[in-house]
């Protein structure tokens, strides 16, 4: 007589076989289809008398194609990638083998940076265009500091996505830190964009705002500052691998990511977002605030990857490298100090220059100490709380709540 645990025994090995032989019929299944296709996708290959002459010869040219072209290229592809393999520059391991992630902060910031997302058009302009037009609307303080950093905004953008376009994305061997890159380059596109639009409904001189990046001193020496550190690995012979080609990556990390949008962003943001807090061109605000958005996000990316490299490869981070880096963002402070002297030579919007210096020695602190390096201006405070509020995702009100738009999803577009 069988007690219940040898039913149950004999019930467990009765469903390993069928679950083996159901394995073994299912790989099999998959067999025969993998010949099936392959054989037709094969017979596709085939002149037929149908095909005209530029077809015949599109098909013959593919019989030759060497599938294994290219693959020395991405050192082991032909083995799955293990988590450990994965490394943020000189990987050997598929960079076209997203998962599984080694970097869940890089993955969760694309997602962040998708959920954010905005277009220009979105934003009302027509409050703006009336104070504009209007001789009395704004002081001449007030305009100067608008045209002033549409000045360097829409060419600072266009230096950063240029970078990560030609050269960041290119030199970074991390899946996931690359789709975030993607989507931040979209978004420096979005960014320039913006500008565009302010400049074009305020009726501004487009010429004249796009060019002061190299004919005003105080906007140009920013620029020809960041474009310095873009030169070699926007090389395309340029490549990682040895400490110095290393350390010029570094460079360029920081210069873009802690100082061209951690410093030399806060002077021109903090004005605009100021006057937006008066009542005053309110949709630029709002675009700005926007703008800021993402930089933030920005910002955090390129610190998380700078200190990884540093973790992966602390020989990159000795003594020399540390003092460059240090030197690097307190160049960076004293340009954006003297751009802030030269947009608001006196006070206005309940600042003045001495104020946003303190500032910006306050934020070149953090940028010191996020990156691991010792602060130079102790003791500083920052003068302006209030910008922390608008860049604290969680602080804010809801990101959407002003804007009143229907996307077109992929079923409501024509494709005509």
């Amino acid at each position: 007589m069988l007690s219940w645990d040898e039913f149950d025994k004999e019930d467990s090995e009765e469903a390993v076989v069928k679950g083996a032989n159901a394995g073994r019929a299912a790989e099999a299944t998959m067999d025969r289809l993998d010949s099936a296709g392959g054989a037709a996708a094969l017979e596709a290959r085939a002149v037929t008398a149908n095909d005209s002459a530029a077809v015949a010869r599109a098909k013959a040219a593919l019989d030759s194609l060497d599938v294994a072209e290219g693959l020395a290229e991405l050192e082991g592809s032909a083995a799955r990638v293990a988590v450990d393999e994965k490394r943020m520059i000189n990987c050997r391991a598929d960079l076209n083998q997203l998962v599984p992630f080694k970097y869940d902060w890089a993955w969760q910031k694309y997602l962040d940076g998708c959920a954010n997302h905005w277009m220009p058009q979105e934003v009302n302009m027509t409050a703006d265009i009336a104070l504009w037009k209007n001789p009395e609307g704004l002081t001449d303080d007030e305009r100067r500091i608008v045209m002033r950093n549409l000045g360097f905004f829409s060419t600072a953008d266009s230096l950063v996505a240029n970078n990560l376009a030609l050269a960041v994305y290119r030199l970074i061997t991390n899946p996931e830190c690359r789709q975030y890159i993607l989507r931040q380059a979209f978004e420096e596109a979005i960014h320039t964009h913006a500008y565009q639009y302010c400049i074009e409904s305020l009726g501004m001189d487009e010429g004249e705002i796009f060019n002061m990046y190299h004919e005003i001193p105080s906007v140009a020496k920013k620029a020809a500052w960041g474009l310095k550190y873009t030169r070699a690995i926007s090389d395309p012979e340029f490549n990682t691998g040895t400490v110095e080609t290393d350390k010029e990556l570094l460079r360029n990390l920081i210069a873009y990511y802690c100082v061209l949008e951690g410093i030399f962003f806060y002077c021109g943001f903090t004005q605009i977002l100021s006057m937006g807090r008066r009542n005053k061109m309110t949709g630029v605000a709002e675009q700005f605030q926007y703008i800021l958005r993402d930089e933030s996000m920005h910002l955090n990316f390129g610190i998380d990857v700078i200190n990884q490299i540093k973790i992966e490869n602390p020989h990159l981070w000795d003594a020399e490298m540390k003092e460059e880096a240090s030197q690097m963002i307190l160049q960076g402070t004293q340009l954006e100090i003297e751009y802030a002297r030269d947009t608001m030579p006196r006070g206005v919007l309940g600042m003045n220059a001495a104020m946003m210096e303190d500032y910006l020695k306050f934020i070149a602190n953090r940028r010191l100490s996020q990156i691991g390096l010792k602060e130079e201006y102790p003791g500083t405070t920052n003068p302006f709380p209030w910008m922390s509020e608008i860049m604290d995702l969680k602080k804010e009100k809801n990101f959407f709540e002003t804007r009143v738009i229907e996307y077109q999803t992929g079923g409501a577009l024509s494709w005509d």
